[in-house]
């Protein structure tokens, strides 16, 4: 299970990141819905991304890996609720 915590955190991470997002910017904004789904999805993007560059750490339950694991996480559910709200106002013009 502790394999899967860093996961789980930037999951929910990216969730509240999303809403966050959309709060801050009402016009690209999805709906809770729409801003938990985009944002969990960025949130494991985030992750993953972070990893791929180095800058993640080792996926590790100590104190730089949550706050790791929180921020990949809260960052990339914010930037992809951005992205999708940015595509979806575009289309609907």
């Amino acid at each position: 299970m502790e394999e899967y915590l860093p996961l789980i955190i930037q999951l929910v991470s990216g969730a509240v990141g999303g809403n966050v997002a959309g709060k801050l910017l009402p016009k690209l904004n999805l709906g809770t819905l729409g801003n938990s789904i985009s944002g969990i999805l960025g949130g494991g993007l985030g992750g993953t991304l972070l990893g791929m560059l180095g800058l993640a750490t080792d996926g590790g339950m100590d104190v730089t890996g949550i706050i790791g694991s929180i921020a990949g996480g809260g960052v990339g559910g914010g930037v992809i609720m951005a992205i999708i709200g940015a595509i979806k106002g575009a289309m609907s013009k």
